[in-house]
């Protein structure tokens, strides 16, 4: 079996580590990110478990932006960099996951079985892509105005954007439709009920 490798920790502080350069392309905001690694193959043992095959990537920031980090990989032909950039791609799928735990509901449904919980999800994340597609659309069409704060400016829509956008849509063509132009009397201001329909999108 050969003799116990050094932990990674110890790998770390050791002044004889031959750390490699590597860019990462595709990094957070789109960017390229240039940090230093060291990976080698391993056997891991875990007790109870047969005995895994792996590669480990350490990885430092030479810049200090971010604390060294360990991955490890089952597929021993891969490359530190496809290892960095898999793992950067995964962040879109934990937002998406997230934006649906906190606007659809996802997890916390309150059905009696099991079965019926795994029919809803799969509806819930349709519905998700539903919006985006349609938010997409509708975009073209008409400006999403992001809201903001005196301390904050949102650069880019979110899925709660593109949800209230939607949702303003339905509403006004099916529920808010307003009296013609020719109208002796109008109730309610076009542009109350356009600041009603703002806030009321963003807090249902």
């Amino acid at each position: 079996m050969g003799k116990r490798l050094p932990t990674l920790k110890t790998l770390l502080s050791d002044s004889k580590t031959n750390w490699q350069p590597v860019t990462i392309h595709g990094w957070y905001g789109g960017r390229s990110y240039d940090v230093q690694v060291v990976s080698q193959t391993a056997v891991w043992y875990h007790t109870g478990l047969p005995a895994l095959p792996i590669r480990w990537v350490l990885v430092k920031d030479p810049k200090g932006k971010f604390e060294p980090q360990a991955f490890l990989c089952t597929d021993l032909c891969a490359t530190p960099q496809q290892i960095l950039e898999w793992f950067r791609s995964r962040w879109q799928i934990e937002v998406t996951f997230e934006e649906v735990r906190a606007h659809l509901g996802v997890e916390t449904q309150r059905q009696w079985s099991d079965q019926a919980i795994l029919r809803t999800t799969p509806a819930l994340l349709a519905i998700f892509s539903v919006v985006v597609l349609l938010a997409n659309q509708l975009q073209f069409h008409q400006d999403i105005l992001l809201p903001h704060t005196a301390w904050y400016t949102k650069p880019l829509p979110t899925f709660i954007d593109a949800l209230a956008l939607v949702r303003q849509y339905l509403w006004r063509t099916r529920l808010l439709q307003l009296s013609s132009g020719a109208a002796q009397m109008v109730e309610v201001p076009q542009d109350l009920l356009e600041c009603w329909s703002d806030l009321l999108c963003y807090a249902a």
